[in-house]
């Protein structure tokens, strides 16, 4: 029973979202998920401040989005499981980047790519943003970009949708940890656990989030990428806003939105490289809390409730993520360097995954722009919109 046909490392949303599609699109082997942390204390899943958007500028990034964007707008209904829909407390409330004088042109331009790809996204005035968010102050604004159709939801319980219904195919999930990924002649052979077992496969796929690279380091291929440490701090406010905020990135990349009646917020501060999950308040107080008080009079007054930190698995040369095969490791897979946006496009990577293994090639969307190849080709995707 020490035998698989897919091995699956890391069942967070990527994982998961990977085994889901294998089961949904025929593949009936055997498929394992080692999960090293079974209540997900770590995960960078529930860590994950959970929004959705489509607000990208580069192409394959937008496809990716649009895709996992009606994925979760029926998400409830598809991921029912005996009758009961899987609610992720999905909240169309839109995502809003607010731009200066220096920055229109810029959104201007993301906005004629995203609307090619047919995402609504509107260029708005410094007025229109009053009509979005009545207690902004728009002083120093000279407009933004918005999409109505994007929001937030329960990234907890996205991954739990994806794992049952996985579960309910015959996916087996097991708490062990990895130790390393198994290989001979240029080819994977399976794994072997931290207890010293080892498990036969001819594919193994990274879904190790921000362990990930020190995986595939092991096995000779090291990644453009590291771990870094980001923190969210759910606060309250004295004085309620008038409707519910999109999520809203300020142009210093401070972001905020609801979270029931409190506010959540967060902020891409430069820390150390590692695995690292301490929470610094002074971070708030010194940094974002100014900031936030500046754009919305409301949080003038504020309190943290509470804070978490989570972990990016961040892609040190172009900020976007690393799927598919490895061209010199036959059987090795991966969906790592997500650089933040992972929960947001795990339907679509789950999807094309469990194509390029099963059938071959990628059918609905064409992921070979993010092929890890292209570091050595030279042929990036270069995203500006990271947050």
């Amino acid at each position: 029973m020490k035998n698989a046909d897919i091995i699956i490392v890391g069942g967070g949303v990527m994982g998961s979202s990977t085994a889901y599609s294998l089961r949904k699109i025929g593949f009936d082997g055997r498929i394992i998920v080692f999960e090293k942390d079974p209540i997900y204390e770590y995960s960078s899943t529930p860590r994950s401040a959970g929004g959705i958007r489509q607000l990208y500028t580069t192409a394959i990034n937008i496809q990716i989005s649009r895709y996992s964007l009606q994925f979760y707008k029926n998400f409830p209904n598809t991921m029912e499981i005996d009758g009961e829909p899987s609610e992720i407390n999905f909240r169309q409330r839109g995502y809003l980047f607010l731009g200066t004088d220096q920055m229109m042109a810029g959104l201007e331009k993301q906005r004629a790519l995203q609307n090619e790809y047919g995402v609504p996204s509107e260029v708005l005035s410094a007025n229109d943003l009053l009509n979005i968010i009545p207690e902004l102050n728009s002083e120093d604004l000279a407009g933004g970009l918005y999409c109505h159709e994007d929001g937030y939801l329960d990234p907890y319980s996205v991954m739990q949708g994806f794992k049952k219904n996985a579960q309910k195919m015959g996916v087996e999930y097991i708490s062990e940890e990895v130790d390393t990924i198994l290989t001979q002649q240029n080819r994977v052979t399976g794994v072997r656990l931290i207890n010293g077992t080892e498990f036969n496969s001819p594919i193994v796929i990274n879904c190790a989030g921000a362990w990930g690279v020190y995986l595939s380091e092991k096995i000779g291929i090291p990644l453009p990428i590291h771990p870094l440490k980001r923190q969210i701090f759910l606060f309250d406010t004295a004085t309620p806003l008038e409707k519910e905020l999109p999520l809203t990135v300020d142009p210093t990349n401070v972001y905020f939105r609801h979270e029931g009646d409190k506010i959540l917020c967060g902020y891409s501060e430069n820390v150390k490289p590692g695995i690292d999950f301490t929470v610094q308040r002074s971070l708030f107080y010194d940094e974002m809390w100014p900031i936030l008080a500046n754009r919305v009079k409301n949080f003038e007054r504020a309190k943290i409730s509470t804070a978490w930190a989570g972990l990016y698995s961040f892609n040190t040369v172009d900020h976007n993520a690393i799927i598919g095969n490895h061209p010199s490791m036959k059987g090795y897979y991966m969906a790592l360097g997500f650089s933040g946006h992972g929960m947001q496009q795990a339907p679509a990577v789950g999807q094309g995954l469990a194509e390029l293994i099963h059938l071959g090639k990628y059918e609905n969307i064409d992921l070979r722009p993010l092929r890890v190849e292209r570091f050595s080709e030279n042929d990036l995707v270069l995203e500006d919109a990271i947050v």
